[in-house]
Parts: C-alpha cells; structure tokens; sequence
C-alpha cells in the first residue's frame, strides 16, 4: 500500500484545543492528506492563539470550524454534522483543560461539545495531550486521563523530551508522523486482539577480535515491519533485535542483542510464552570459535591471511519449535535464499519443523524497502506479489491469524 493510500477514504476529524504543541498541528493536516485521508479541522478558541484558521484551512482544503454558532451550518449543529461525517475524531493537541472537560461531560465550546455529541459506535476519539510535565503528573490530571479511558477515549502519548518551557519530562504532543501512523493504526483490523507475539530481526555479528566481525546484510526493515504490524493488529510484541539502526515501532517492547547465542538466550525463556513466534533475523549459522582480545595485526610484510576455526552457533528457530507446544504456540521461520528459493524453503520446512517458512531472496531485499514473499506449509506454497515491506507484513500476519483461528476453533 502506497504512502497515499493509507488512509483513502476515511474522513478525519481534527480537533485543536489550546497548546503551543498546535504547530505540529499543521504538520500532522499535510500527513494526513497526503496519506488519502479528508480532514476536517476544528479549533478551540485557545487554539487560535497559537495558530490561525488560515494556515489549518490551507493545508486541510476545508473551512475550520471554529464556533457552535457557525451560521455556515444550516441547521447550525455544526456539533452534530462534524462527527456524523467522520471516522474518527482526534484531538491534538489535547491540553489539560480540554482533558479535564471530557472526563467531567462539559460542553461549554465547540470542541467539548462535539466530543460529547459524537455517535461513539462508529466514531472513535482519539487524544494527544499536550501540556507542561508538572500539569501531565498532577493527580487531577491522572485521574482525568483514566476517566477517558474508561469512558472509551484512545490516549496517545504523551511523549517524553524538551518542552516549550525549557524543562524536560512527559507531557510533549507525539510527533506528527507518529499520531498519523497511529490513526493509520488505529482503522487496522485487530486479528490478534489478546494474542502476545515475539519477532526476532536483524543480522547477528560474531566477533573476530574487538573491531571486526562476521555479520550479513540484513537491515532488519522486514522484521520490524513485522512488529509495527502486529501492534496494529493488537498484539502484545516483543522484538529481539540485533545490531540495525531502526526506531523502535510504538507499543514494542525492544531487546537488543548482537550475536547469535544472545539471540538464543533472549528468546528461548520467551518463546513457550508466546501465541506466535516470528523468526525474521539473519541469523550467523557460524562464529570464532576463539575471539582475540586484541585487534589482529597485519605483519610487516606478511601476505598470509589470519587462519580462524568456526563453531556452529545454536539453531534459535529449531530449539523454539521443539521447546514449545505447537497446540499453544504458532512458529514462523525465514528463509532468506539467493536461489532456488521454493526448494530451499521447503527443506527448512522440514528441518526446522515448524507450520510455515517465508522465503525471500536476500541479495534483492536487504536494506530496501520492498520485497516479495512465499509462503511455504506443509500442503504447498503461496506468492505474496512485491509490495511495501509493511503492507507485506500485514499481509502475512492476516493469513498467520487466519490460520490460528482454523486450528483454535473458538466455543
């Protein structure tokens, strides 16, 4: 799926209270646009202050609204219209006040008023606080941000870093890119609601002496695709992760690890925990069997070549399948080939013994952001077409999920 395509169709209600955070804002309205969604914005008249209804106009390509007496309206229930139109209701900034409104039922503005005339059903609302640190950790606002939870609001954030006031601490709005990968989050199915899921991603590097190794070209771009998708599909995720230079997708809980038998002590305690395991990682099927202590030197004049042993290093996806019971834990493996990949992948298959191997070739998907997947089982196999690497792992989590539920038949 295309960046443009994300959202196509859905029609997103942005609210504005007052925040200095109101300049991501503006940011967040071109993501959403560009990423196919119609946005209506609605400002609080605090949010006026830091940002005008011109420049939110511009980028939305509709009129704000901005009062519960707009005369615009032709029933002047610009309330009642606003959220009868939209998919989802988001409000970011949040300000502590605009929280505080929502947990007691005010309707005193606009943007109060309409959060409380939503149909909840159909239109979900989601929040972004955005406030000083102290105001974040005050009890009354604690206990304001559970009263929304309960009462159905999404909270997303806050975000911990620099504020407009010079301190440091919680209480900073999500970047734009952030909530608008949240609301793309948020319309994804959740075919693993409940379900706790494990992805291993990323090469291993085996160390020769302190400043060289053995390692692949993985970039480990599949396997965190993998954990984004899971998190949207509702997923408790864990990602053990080796050496790759990835941000960690929100709602993952990350373990970094750099060599193999590292991998191998991370995962084998969790697995037998896990509904899926998902082994994404290149991992090194060999390493030293010594490691120097010191950086191997070239000799003067010397043209042989240091000579080194390797030892096997511990087979992750082999010892996760025999460990856990295959009624109670769903086992993927990996298969990264350079040719004949279907064959290769069927004897993984079968050496490994798990239900499904994905097979790709590496040498034309590491470090890009596309791929093309089969998907091999034990009746035969399946093509999932080249596409974006997080549209794949969607993909391939949906037949995952489809596959559980044939086993687990539910009461």
């Amino acid at each position: 799926m295309s960046e443009s395509t994300q959202l196509a169709g859905k029609h997103v209600l942005l609210g504005l209270s007052g925040g200095v955070a109101c300049y991501k804002s503006a940011e967040l309205t071109r993501l959403l646009v560009k990423a196919g969604a119609t946005v209506q914005v609605m400002m609080s008249e605090a949010a006026t202050q830091f940002i005008t209804p011109v420049t939110m106009q511009a980028l939305s390509n509709q009129p704000v609204l901005l009062s519960q007496w707009d005369a615009r309206e032709p029933n002047n229930m610009a309330h009642i219209n606003a959220t009868r139109a939209a998919d989802v209701m988001l409000v970011a900034p949040a300000s502590a006040d605009f929280i505080a409104k929502l947990a007691q039922g005010r309707a005193d503005e606009l943007l109060s008023l309409t959060a409380l005339a939503r149909p909840a059903e159909r239109c979900a609302l989601l929040v972004a606080p955005a406030m000083n640190r102290e105001m974040w950790a005050h009890p009354a606002t604690q206990r304001n941000v559970a009263q929304i939870r309960a009462d159905g609001a999404a909270v997303l954030g806050p975000g911990h870093g620099e504020q407009a006031c010079g301190e440091t601490g919680d209480g900073r709005m999500l970047e734009a890119e952030e909530l608008r990968d949240a609301l793309i989050a948020h319309f994804q199915p959740k075919r693993l609601a409940g379900k706790k899921l494990l992805i291993t991603a990323g090469p291993t590097f085996e160390p020769i002496d302190p400043v060289r190794g053995i390692t692949n070209l993985s970039s480990g771009k599949m396997g965190f695709a993998i954990a984004r998708a899971a998190v949207e599909a509702g997923a408790e995720v864990t990602l053990v992760a080796g050496p790759v230079h990835l941000p960690t997708p929100r709602g993952v809980r990350r373990l970094d690890v750099q060599t193999a038998q590292q991998m191998f002590d991370a995962v084998l305690p969790l697995a037998p925990q896990q509904d899926i395991v998902v082994a994404t990682a290149a991992v090194a099927d060999w390493r030293p069997a010594q490691m120097n202590a010191h950086k191997i030197k070239k000799k003067d004049g010397g043209k042989a070549a240091p000579v080194f042993e390797l030892t096997e290093n511990p087979d992750i996806l082999a010892a996760v399948s025999a460990s856990v019971d295959p009624a109670k834990t769903f086992c993927v493996g990996f298969a990264a080939e350079s040719q004949d990949l279907a064959k290769h992948a069927r004897e993984k298959l079968e050496r490994k013994r798990v239900p499904l191997i994905v097979g790709n070739l590496g040498p034309v998907t590491f470090g890009r952001d596309d791929n093309a997947l089969l998907l091999v089982d034990a009746q035969g196999e399946r093509e999932l077409p080249h596409n974006d690497k997080l549209s794949l792992a969607r993909e391939l989590l949906r037949d995952v999920a489809e596959r559980i539920a044939k086993a687990r038949p539910t009461a």
